[in-house]
């Protein structure tokens, strides 16, 4: 699954990260390897992390728990910016 984007599928016409974009790789749990397109979020937003809806996770149908580490540094600009770790998972 690694270096794909999270929330597409195995077979997509293009599964791997894309030269303009910006992610987050997601580190640990059920969607570990992924990318998450973070393309136009606010830094405020990268700091909340996200939760991610999942059939892999503790509970099916529910979401994943991926937060930024506090003080990791990040990369401006297009391709891998930062890494959100798994914390968890809530219905």
């Amino acid at each position: 699954m690694r270096g794909r984007f999270c929330g597409h599928d195995h077979d997509a016409p293009n599964p791997g990260p894309l030269p303009w974009q910006t992610y987050a790789a997601l580190i640990g749990g059920p969607l570990d390897g992924l990318l998450l397109d973070i393309a136009g979020w606010r830094p405020e937003e990268v700091d909340e992390g996200a939760a991610l809806s999942t059939e892999l996770g503790q509970f099916p149908g529910g979401r994943s728990l991926y937060d930024p580490r506090p003080g990791e540094p990040r990369k401006p600009g297009p391709g891998v910016s930062c890494r959100f770790y798994y914390s968890g998972d809530t219905p």
